[in-house]
């Protein structure tokens, strides 16, 4: 059985077909530049040296077709055929109340998407436009829709529910529904696994930091709480997104440079966050470098971004009363010393303590690391994400008919056996290369 998923930007098409039976990923990649022009795809077999084709892709359309191109090529290719595809898991950012889990996808679930695109305008729109132009060129298999939003439904209302005239919530919907849920989900399952406990008896604070950025409250293994709000804008200090401001700052400047409301949208989504700071930099990687050279707006960019998210993971752990563990995942939470440890130095009053060196040592996308300090009350650990087998996994059990809530439902992942075995491959390369990398591997209770 094979499984392709889809994951569709704006301006990009990321994939992966996955063989189930076999547990083990085909090929995976992106297209990039979808839309804008200069499009190109990234190709990865596994075993294999990337490729990278160039081809204008002017929508979805033709971006999946290239996908599809890519996965039965002679050379490049995995399957013989589109055929052996015996199902789709498209990603899907907001489902608002709608859908509390993963469905499949019908008229009436495409009909709420759209009705719900204004809520997540940088990615319900593309999701969609993906989902269609699959459909469009795999009619005769089902597709299914993993919704990041579903994750978090669990939240009580105090959690969600705004300061805001209450009719607004009753007629138009307006709360908080978080995001980043199919993230969230496998590394708060995978913390419970490293902790040794029952998930629904775990409590964790997870930091998924990447371009976009949640912290998220994990009580008795359910979202508690969590960063974004109506829409991924709220929150955290992000790439391009303002996060938490003072909303009379936007209807101040609005006015003040006579703004039109989708202006300042763009601004506060697109023109903003560490970009807004630095002038010119997203990538934490590149503002790194640039306050090692004595860059003064990097160097800010780094400090508010720590202290933010410090102050998330500290008041998260007040609302939860005890905390198991801290858990850092997503591109910068799992490649970034430096972000991570601004993130909880002082909070050893707090029973957190980071280990320095271990801290260091964690730049790897291979394996869980353990990077808890001597003494420390509360574990902090690196776990690398995996949304594709989240969304995989999803669809099988769909495809199925025993699929479920996630607290009715066990995944492979959960199981303290369980081996992901192209990240247990390379990291056995780092080894070789790097033997102190075994330092911080996170040990699983009972297994190792």
């Amino acid at each position: 059985m094979d499984i392709l998923t889809l994951n569709c930007g704006s301006s990009s098409a990321k994939y992966q077909l996955y063989r189930w039976k076999e547990k083990r990923i085909l090929a995976k990649g992106i297209v990039e530049r979808v839309i804008v022009g200069g499009s190109f795809i990234v190709h990865e077999v596994m075993g294999k040296e990337k490729i990278k084709v160039e081809r204008e892709c002017p929508t979805h359309k033709e971006a999946i077709a290239l996908i599809m191109e890519m996965l039965v090529h002679p050379e490049h290719g995995v399957i013989d055929n589109v055929s052996q595809i015996q199902a789709v898991g498209h990603r899907a950012v907001h489902g608002g109340e709608k859908f509390k889990k993963s469905v499949i996808v019908n008229d009436e679930a495409m009909n709420t998407f759209k009705e719900l695109a204004d809520l997540a305008p940088l990615h319900n729109p593309p999701n969609i436009m993906g989902i269609e132009a699959a459909q469009q060129l795999m009619p005769n298999i089902p597709h299914m829709a993993i919704m990041d939003t579903a994750w978090h439904q669990t939240m009580p209302n105090f959690s969600y529910i705004y300061a805001l005239p209450y009719e607004w919530y009753e007629k138009n919907h307006v709360r908080r529904y978080g995001f980043h849920g199919t993230s969230l989900l496998y590394v708060a399952k995978r913390a419970s696994v490293l902790l040794g406990k029952d998930p629904f008896k775990t409590n964790i604070v997870s930091a998924h930091i990447g371009n976009g950025v949640s912290f998220n409250a994990v009580k008795n293994g359910v979202s508690f709480d969590t960063s974004m709000g109506l829409t991924p804008l709220e929150g955290a200090v992000m790439g391009t997104r303002a996060g938490d401001h003072d909303a009379g700052i936007d209807l101040y400047m609005m006015e003040k440079l006579g703004l039109s409301p989708s202006e300042m949208n763009k601004i506060l989504n697109k023109k903003s966050g560490v970009l807004g700071i630095t002038g010119k930099y997203t990538d934490r990687r590149d503002i790194e470098i640039a306050a090692k050279k004595g860059d003064g707006r990097a160097k800010l960019a780094i400090e508010i971004e720590g202290y933010r998210g410090k102050k998330y993971i500290g008041a998260y752990m007040a609302a939860l009363g005890h905390t198991d563990a801290i858990i850092f995942t997503a591109g910068v939470g799992e490649m970034s010393p430096i972000i991570r440890n601004k993130m909880v130095r002082g909070l050893e009053e707090f029973g957190v303590i980071i280990d320095p060196e271990k801290n260091e040592l964690s730049h790897t996308r291979n394996a869980e690391t353990d990077i808890t300090g001597k003494g420390s009350k509360v574990k902090i650990f690196v776990i690398p994400t995996d949304e594709e087998l989240v969304m995989t996994e999803d669809t099988v059990a769909l495809l199925e008919g025993r699929y479920d809530v996630h607290t009715n439902f066990r995944y492979s992942f959960q199981d303290p056996h369980y081996i992901n075995k192209l990240r247990e491959e390379s990291f056995k390369k780092s080894l070789e290369k790097n033997p102190e990398l075994l330092k911080i591997k996170a040990k699983i209770p009972g297994i190792d």
